[in-house]
């Protein structure tokens, strides 16, 4: 009896997905809980693995077809492979020996039209895969290393210049390489969003600075014992400001709401989105309930939200939602941006690079390091008194840490 391969039901946010690549073939061998296929959503990259040992017998959809939710992906027929193996070891060491490297199906036509060797291509994929762009990238080096060879050769232009005794002879140059490939689903996506959010919002960005002095010297002082009370979880930044933005949104719940058609939707807790940067682009996994969670808290979840959206492991539930975001660019080197909204939510924060600058102190210059504050807000529902009054208690908060603390 066949086991049905299908997608994972995707939520209603996501419409449907694109199969981004097979780890097996058919005919192969797989394990329970193999990983079997990689589909590509608008928010996150689903894997797919096998509920059972055995031979995969029928892959229904190829690499780049678009499936919706719950979509036959596959057949396997149940039953351990190691059996089987030993008859099969001749055919794919005779494979390996003749070059058979794993690569996607466009990357093996491409391989054959231009009569490639497999083995001197890198490949990107996983495992050593490879794609279609490890090939196009092959014969785009193939092709500039060997454009300077017909120019050592004797040429007319040269030899005109010989006879005539003119130097004057401009030299090859080189190749102008392109390379085009296709948009991923989630670069377009993240594309779609942001020009949405221009286009059908009243966006407006106010700025200020905070002060990063008293901050930086708590975290000084705290950070070793910080770090060993909390199994390892590190002292930083984000924490403070998470739980800064977090008072803010309940002293101005404009800025914690969202448009809903005609109506206002006031949201009575605080998800606090959090923009990680990938590969692939920018993700914006939720802190459910930041109101209720510890600075220990906020930055053991930023740290494991990390990591996962490193390793591509973040799942839509987890970017799902938010009533507000805080976008970090200063980590990059960033000293002054205007942020974009992430719809439906009408206001986000951005932090930025902190940098030494003069300052009046009562009455005098000093140095001190600072960090400019940017909040966009949608106009339709947020005031610039309101936005600017949203941002002034974020920076006090942070100049005095102890309000945090003491909810003042």
């Amino acid at each position: 009896m066949k086991i049905e391969i299908k997608a994972p039901a995707f939520p209603e946010s996501v419409a449907d997905g694109e199969v981004s690549l097979w780890h097996k073939q058919e005919g192969d061998f797989v394990q329970r809980d193999e990983l079997l296929v990689e589909i590509e959503t608008d928010k996150v990259v689903m894997e797919v693995v096998a509920p059972e040992a055995g031979r995969l017998d029928r892959i229904h959809v190829s690499e780049g077809s678009t499936i919706e939710s719950e979509t036959l992906l596959a057949e396997i027929t149940p039953g351990e492979g190691e059996a089987a193996a030993p008859a099969t070891e001749p055919a794919e060491t005779s494979a390996e020996a003749a070059g058979d490297l794993p690569m996607g199906p466009a990357a093996r036509q491409l391989v054959e039209e231009h009569g490639l060797d497999p083995s001197a291509i890198s490949g990107s994929g996983k495992g050593g895969r490879i794609n279609k762009e490890d090939v196009l990238a092959h014969l785009a080096a193939k092709t500039t290393a060997a454009a300077p060879a017909p120019a050592s050769a004797s040429s007319p232009a040269s030899t005109q210049a010989a006879a005539t005794g003119s130097n004057d002879v401009q030299g090859p140059t080189s190749e102008r390489i392109e390379r085009r490939v296709p948009m991923t689903r989630m670069r377009a996506r993240i594309a779609e969003r942001l020009l949405s959010a221009t286009q059908q919002t009243a966006m407006l960005t106010t700025f200020n600075e905070v002060d990063m002095a008293p901050l930086m010297k708590l975290r000084s002082q705290y950070k070793e014992q910080f770090e060993k009370t909390h199994n390892g979880t590190r002292l930083g930044f984000m924490g403070f400001f998470v739980r800064a933005c977090c008072e803010g949104l309940k002293r101005y719940p404009e800025v914690n709401a969202s448009i809903d058609g005609n109506d206002v939707v006031y949201h009575g807790y605080q998800d606090i989105g959090v923009a990680v940067s990938t590969e692939d682009g920018l993700v914006v996994p939720v802190l459910r309930d930041a109101d209720f969670m510890s600075i220990a808290d906020v930055e053991a979840a930023i740290r494991d939200f990390g990591l996962k959206a490193r390793d591509k492991k973040l799942t839509i539930e987890e970017m799902t939602g938010g009533t507000f975001t805080v976008s970090n660019g200063g980590v990059f080197g960033s000293l002054l941006s205007t942020p974009i909204l992430n719809p439906p939510q009408t206001a986000i924060l951005g932090m930025h690079a902190i940098k030494e600058r003069p300052v009046a102190v009562n009455g005098e210059v000093v140095i001190r390091p600072m960090m400019y504050l940017a909040l966009s807000y949608d106009h339709r529902l947020i005031d610039g008194k309101t936005a600017v009054q949203f941002l002034v208690t974020v920076k006090e908060l942070l100049e005095d840490p102890s309000r945090i603390l003491l909810q003042l």
